[in-house]
């Protein structure tokens, strides 16, 4: 973190402490601290705490789009049922394992229902964004004669809910990483098995 430019590397201590101790258990001279800067040098970058929370929030959105593949971004459409598990494999990796996605999650489960654009975002990253994603790709697979026809939306919901909440098991009970990825995984596979139209290597 030493080599980041100065803002960066705030963004990142805040990240880190907002995350353990919730934004009301962090001060600005904290941050600094943790950034490896005297506290006055921290206005020079920011205007306080609620600027500093705001842009890291900004950082984390891109962060996330770039990581995951949203729909503003190269989707990557899947070519058959097999790549479309290996694809959601993929990004469930991603969100597992991504440091800045994993603290992010924390800060949001704690800072939801204090702040409104928190709770927004909740909703967003939780649900909205991943049924959005998956509409686009359901409706691209049912073009290709891959998937049966039917509503692409309620489809997409079906496919990433139970994933969220076996997510939120993992944030929880880390241990348990194994046993939720094998749970997704046969979720999936039995997505596959109920709506494919292509006989599948499951």
């Amino acid at each position: 973190m030493k080599d980041m430019p100065t803002k960066e590397r705030i963004l990142y201590s805040a990240l880190d402490l907002f995350s353990e101790k919730g934004y009301d258990g962090v001060g600005v001279d904290l941050i600094a601290e943790n950034a490896g800067l005297k506290g006055p040098s921290l206005y020079r970058h920011y205007k306080g705490k609620e600027d500093i929370f705001s842009s890291l929030i900004d950082m984390v959105e891109s962060h996330y789009t770039k990581g995951f593949g949203l729909k503003n971004t190269e989707v990557g459409f899947p070519e058959s049922m097999d790549d479309l598990i290996e694809n959601a494999m993929g990004r469930i990796q991603f969100t597992m394992h991504d440091d800045v996605i994993r603290k992010t999650r924390r800060i949001l489960a704690m800072e939801q229902f204090r702040s409104e654009r928190m709770a927004e975002m909740t909703t967003r990253y939780h649900l909205e964004n991943l049924q959005e994603l998956y509409a686009i790709i359901f409706a691209d697979m049912m073009k290709k004669g891959i998937l049966k026809q039917d509503d692409p939306e309620y489809l997409a919901l079906e496919f990433v809910s139970p994933v969220t909440l076996l997510i939120h098991i993992y944030d929880r009970q880390p241990e348990r990483e194994a046993e939720v990825l094998e749970k997704i995984r046969k979720h999936f596979e039995h997505f596959v098995k109920t709506y494919g139209e292509e006989e599948s290597a499951c």
